[in-house]
């Protein structure tokens, strides 16, 4: 493929544990000019984390493909798994890889979006940087409740999609945004105490006056009987590997709490990893040639 335009899609859905569902949406991602360059099924969150790169039709023809399967497949009113969720095809955020600006990504999304709700009967909000209202810039903002709260909510007629139908069926509803491309980072800390791993992470994220260019969340994760703080760093630059794992680190010793390892969720930049000090964030499960932007890159061309 020449890839003189190169859009990322990095769609996430709510299984995974079952490996023949994974497989089926895997597959359907794998349309002609598209390359799924990343896949991992996460049981304890019951998720799957992909990302596929491709010029534009291709990689919205792959994220069409995927959601389809998913929806078929996945039923939220018996969804279970430590990560927030709304949907079978949960998120769907667009982002430029080479040549394409962010503008691109967004009307991308947004024509997207139409498409997904239309071929799918399917509730999809836009969010981030396509949000068409300030408050679902927020993916915790369109996620509040999750599947449960959301399908209640819009019951009442709270809180209706942008498009698609006004009622959440067995398969949720879909997110898709167009956003720069981020580190998903998490941290695991020993115990069970929810209320401590909200609480750190609610120091830690921009939001709360901790680090810059920082969301996190803290959740129970009951299958491994631990907690984790689920970062999102918007900007490496500014807040990088490290300085997330010590903040959360000193948060987590303040409260007697000890931090059993970490793990990159997706691929990360090359220049994010070149902190000498990367060793000592306890990453489990970490694979550069799966997960370095760059070398995926160069292989989708």
């Amino acid at each position: 493929m020449v890839a003189e335009q190169l859009f990322g899609v990095v769609p996430n859905f709510s299984d995974g544990r079952r490996a023949d569902v994974i497989d089926a949406i895997c597959r359907a991602l794998q349309v002609p000019g598209a390359h799924l360059v990343f896949r991992q099924a996460d049981p304890d969150h019951n998720r799957l984390d992909t990302t596929v790169l491709g010029d534009r039709d291709a990689v919205a023809h792959a994220a069409l493909s995927g959601a389809r399967v998913a929806v078929a497949l996945i039923d939220m009113e018996h969804h279970t798994g430590g990560h927030p969720r709304m949907g079978a095809a949960d998120v769907i955020p667009f982002m430029p890889v080479r040549g394409v600006t962010m503008d691109d990504c967004v009307e991308l999304a947004r024509s997207f979006a139409k498409e997904l709700a239309t071929s799918l009967d399917l509730p999809v909000y836009l969010y981030d940087r396509a949000a068409l209202v300030p408050e679902r810039a927020s993916l915790a903002e369109v996620r509040k409740g999750e599947f449960e709260g959301l399908r209640d909510a819009v019951a009442r007629g709270e809180r209706l999609p942008d498009f698609g139908p006004h009622a959440l069926g067995a398969a949720g509803a879909t997110a898709v945004g167009a956003r720069e491309p981020l580190i998903a980072f998490n941290v695991y800390l020993d115990g069970t105490d929810e209320e401590s791993a909200r609480a750190i992470a609610r120091r830690v994220r921009t939001s709360g006056g901790g680090l810059p260019a920082l969301r996190a969340i803290g959740f129970l994760v009951p299958e491994r009987g631990c907690v984790t703080v689920s970062m999102n760093l918007v900007d490496h630059e500014v807040t990088g590997i490290v300085d997330a794992f010590d903040a959360v680190a000193r948060e987590a010793a303040a409260r007697g709490l000890r931090i059993t390892d970490s793990e990159i969720v997706g691929l990360v930049p090359e220049a994010a990893l070149g902190d000498g000090d990367i060793a000592r964030v306890r990453l489990r499960g970490f694979d550069a040639d799966r997960q370095v932007l760059e070398r995926q890159i160069e292989g989708a061309r």
